[in-house]
């Protein structure tokens, strides 16, 4: 290992050693409350562009499995601890975090003031940093990122959304799902748009006897309904800018006219919100952890959530034609929303987890009901 240095676009740095890959990388630098669930947050594809900072002071203590991962590849650009743990312990493991970031070609960094670090993202806003094993220069590191284009208007989509349709069969690992649907009879087919979706999100839906085909993120609306006669579509999470995925807000636009059920979670859910006419901005450091307490105004109980986003939807653009139906009490901020008179909703957050609580599991059960309802009333 050698020394590495984080730079911020504000000139704040810090210096440290590297303990993944070595080179160049950047990205916007944002934070992660998480205590767990590393392998998850690595390749979660919301986090394309994005250096991540574990708040957590020791990181990679239970190494790294393959059966763990979120996508096909490590999704962020760089990644920042204050210690990370050599030593790994976990009959699953197959090898450590450090070998699996060198693998990935993911350059990290470690030994700096974590603390310090999300106290200033938190106090100045999310920015843009470079991580680099190769130049200390200062000066010369705050040029090269003066040269790199901000994630605002930034479409991130089109670099994480399958190229082909694929249909997803794998279930949930647990020996034992009491969600899990076992009549085949009762199956309904789920057309997920994929603008960066997360494995588990995937599995939780073959658990209640979702035939799941997944779709590329540009896909017209039109095909998907001739192609794939769906019972319900599913609009998954993603990275960027949700503005920025014009074609995708089109194609929900179209979707809205349909008499089908349709659930969004995170990007999805910021998407089928300015598809209905409301609109998003960038919050200054964003929500990523497993710790966002929110409330849903139907019961008034407060769910334990994860949560990944940059951007939120604007509470007073939302129109006549929806309802807010869950809210973040950190910040006020729209965790929710449902369609009036459809069976259409979505989250900010993730309901999946994959890591964190399981405290809205029951939102995939409410779109696998919506569906059943809407197959019986056609019936």
């Amino acid at each position: 290992m050698g020394k590495a240095i984080l730079v911020l676009e504000d000139g704040r740095h810090f210096l440290g050693e590297n303990f993944g890959a070595t080179g160049e990388v950047v990205g916007e630098v944002v934070f992660n409350t998480s205590m767990a669930g590393y392998q998850e947050i690595l390749t979660d594809p919301s986090y394309k562009y994005q250096i991540v900072t574990m708040t957590y002071p020791m990181i990679g203590n239970y190494g790294v499995t393959e059966e763990d991962t979120e996508s096909n590849a490590v999704q962020v650009s760089g990644f920042v601890v204050k210690e990370y743990s050599k030593t790994y312990s976990n009959f699953r493991a197959e090898m450590s975090l450090g070998d699996y970031l060198k693998k990935n070609n993911i350059v990290a960094i470690e030994a700096i003031d974590t603390r310090a670090l999300t106290k200033h993202i938190r106090d100045k806003g999310a920015m843009m940093g470079i991580i680099s094993t190769e130049e200390f220069d200062v000066d010369v590191l705050l040029k090269k990122l003066s040269a790199t284009p901000g994630i605002v208007g930034m479409d991130l989509v089109k670099d994480v959304t399958t190229k082909e349709p694929y249909v997803h069969t794998d279930k949930s690992m647990q020996e034992y799902i009491p969600y899990c649907n076992t009549d085949d009879s009762d199956s309904f087919n789920v057309v997920a748009y994929d603008f960066g979706i997360k494995t588990n999100i995937l599995r939780k839906l073959a658990d209640r006897g979702c035939k799941v085909t997944v779709v590329p993120a540009s896909m017209s609306y039109k095909d998907v309904i001739s192609k794939y006669r769906p019972d319900g579509v599913f609009l998954s999470n993603g990275p960027g800018d949700p503005a920025a995925v014009t074609y995708a807000i089109e194609n929900t636009k179209g979707l809205l006219k349909e008499d089908i059920p349709m659930f969004g979670i995170c990007l999805g859910h910021q998407i089928l919100s300015l598809a209905l006419g409301a609109e998003t901005y960038k919050l200054k450091f964003g929500h990523r952890g497993g710790n966002q307490p929110v409330q849903y105004s139907k019961n008034g109980k407060v769910e334990i959530s994860a949560q990944n986003h940059g951007f939120a939807v604007k509470m007073d653009t939302m129109p006549a034609s929806a309802e807010v139906t869950h809210i973040n009490l950190n910040d006020q901020t729209v965790e929710g929303v449902r369609v009036k008179d459809k069976d259409i909703f979505s989250v900010q957050y993730h309901p999946e987890a994959s890591p964190g609580p399981h405290d809205s599991d029951y939102l995939f059960d409410e779109f696998v009901d919506s569906m059943r309802s809407l197959t019986r009333l056609n019936e």
